[in-house]
């Protein structure tokens, strides 16, 4: 008799259809919970978590960080921006490619202006130096107690993390609004080292 062995991480297609339910209706629960945040409220949080992320995350002159430029109701990155690039740290930001491609990450030079890179986000011109990052600061919908991240859906991380030859050290930067009790995972997910938000630093490996 054939035996069919199933590995224990593959889904039926209706329980991936289950989860991808789920995470839809766990990334309109985020949605809700960023945009009742007060202009006030982020302001205060943008600059609480930039401080976090200085006081708790090294960052050695000689490797480099890639800093997402923030969209909608995310976590505003530029007090993290200035603070990096004022101290002549090399930091590049991240461009969308194309729906199957992993992100370019593009080196930031002060002499560069930021010019529109779609999804409404400025990134250095396509002439700029690619680099692959050492630290990557991603934005994300929510987070859980064990890493995981959850997404937009694109999978512009997750795809550019399984092409780069090393990983970085992932870091995600969000509001404390934005945590779960629990998210479900995918195989292809890549959970995060820490977190940071403007209540603190949680670590995770």
């Amino acid at each position: 008799m054939n035996l069919k062995v199933i590995p224990l991480n593959e889904k039926t297609q209706e329980e991936q259809q289950a989860v991808d339910a789920l995470k839809a209706d766990l990334r309109k629960e985020a949605h809700a919970r960023r945009a009742v945040l007060s202009a006030s409220f982020r302001k205060e949080a943008a600059l609480a978590a930039a401080e976090t992320f200085i006081a708790a995350v090294p960052v050695p002159f000689e490797q480099t960080i890639s800093i997402y430029w923030a969209i909608r109701d995310e976590l505003d990155c530029k007090p993290l921006l200035t603070h990096f690039m004022d101290d002549g740290h090399q930091v590049c930001l991240p461009v969308v490619m194309g729906a199957d491609q992993p992100l370019e990450m593009r080196l930031w030079s002060p002499s560069e202006p930021l010019i529109p890179s779609g999804f409404n986000t400025l990134a250095p011109p396509a002439s700029a130096a690619k680099v692959i990052p050492d630290i990557v600061v991603t934005p994300l919908l929510g987070f859980d107690a064990v890493g995981t991240r959850l997404g937009y859906g694109g999978g512009y991380y997750d795809r550019s993390l399984a092409y780069w030859p090393q990983k970085p050290l992932l870091v995600g930067y969000a509001f404390g609004v934005q945590e779960f009790d629990h998210l479900p995972r995918d195989t292809h997910d890549v959970p995060l080292d820490m977190v940071v938000t403007e209540n603190g630093v949680r670590r995770f490996s």
